[in-house]
């Protein structure tokens, strides 16, 4: 993890650049995933799946960068510096389950994800408002807030969770930030989380902020339209959303 977070404070202040391919609406950046989940071939995560693997040393030994990976690799190294506005329209985008807050006291008791999910027990889990925070997140989120950027939590958690998430986040040590945003089920109700988060962040660029960075756990956090200057995926072996 704390390799991990080496690679956010790397790219904290890069952003990438591109052009949209022809006849396609709201594409999202070429060197990027640009569709599904759920089992479905997605161009260019295996890449970003490979780039996260040896940032975390988890790949060791190797010599050379894939060669479907030369363009990834190229431009997220000749990024531009990003120089902030400083009108309060720059903001950071995080997830919360997994990302900002640690539900592992429950799956301590519930498998580590071996056992099937549970809707019930989670929520009741949820309206514990007992999850700690992820200590690198809650260290990042505070760096930011010193640069003048502001916070944007986007989760999949219910509009009925609003108060005690809040709570939740503040307890440990979230106190600020600009938006909350959660799921209303009559809105979204058969969509799925790409569908839901990309919508969210469309209507957030339509109010004139500009996604500085991007970060979850899950890759349906990361995927879609809007996703931001740069995304960051957090490792989550426990569970898969699409």
């Amino acid at each position: 993890m704390a390799l991990l977070l080496l690679l956010f404070l790397a790219n904290i202040l890069t952003i990438s650049e591109g052009t949209c391919e022809p006849g396609i609406v709201k594409q999202i950046h070429l060197l990027r995933p640009r569709s599904g989940a759920g089992g479905n071939s997605i161009p260019g995560l295996s890449c970003m799946s490979w780039r996260l693997a040896v940032e975390t040393n988890n790949i060791i030994g190797w010599k050379t960068v894939p060669e479907e990976c030369e363009e990834y690799v190229g431009h997220n190294m000749l990024g531009k510096h990003l120089k902030l506005a400083g009108d309060g329209k720059d903001i950071w985008i995080f997830d919360i389950d997994e990302t900002t807050l640690s539900n592992t006291p429950y799956y301590a008791q519930h498998g580590f994800g071996a056992d099937p999910y549970n809707a019930t027990l989670f929520d009741k889990w949820v309206m514990e408002g007992a999850a700690p925070a992820l200590p690198e997140s809650l260290w990042l989120y505070n760096k930011l807030l010193s640069l003048g950027i502001k916070v944007v939590f986007l989760t999949g958690r219910h509009e009925s969770q609003r108060n005690t998430t809040a709570s939740n986040l503040k307890n440990v040590r979230y106190h600020a930030w600009n938006k909350l945003i959660l799921k209303e089920p009559s809105k979204y109700s058969g969509k799925t989380a790409v569908f839901y988060k990309s919508k969210e962040r469309e209507m957030l660029e339509k109010k004139g902020y500009r996604i500085i960075g991007n970060m979850g756990d899950q890759w349906s956090d990361l995927l879609g339209t809007n996703t931001g200057n740069r995304t960051f995926k957090l490792p989550d072996p426990m569970y898969y959303i699409s």
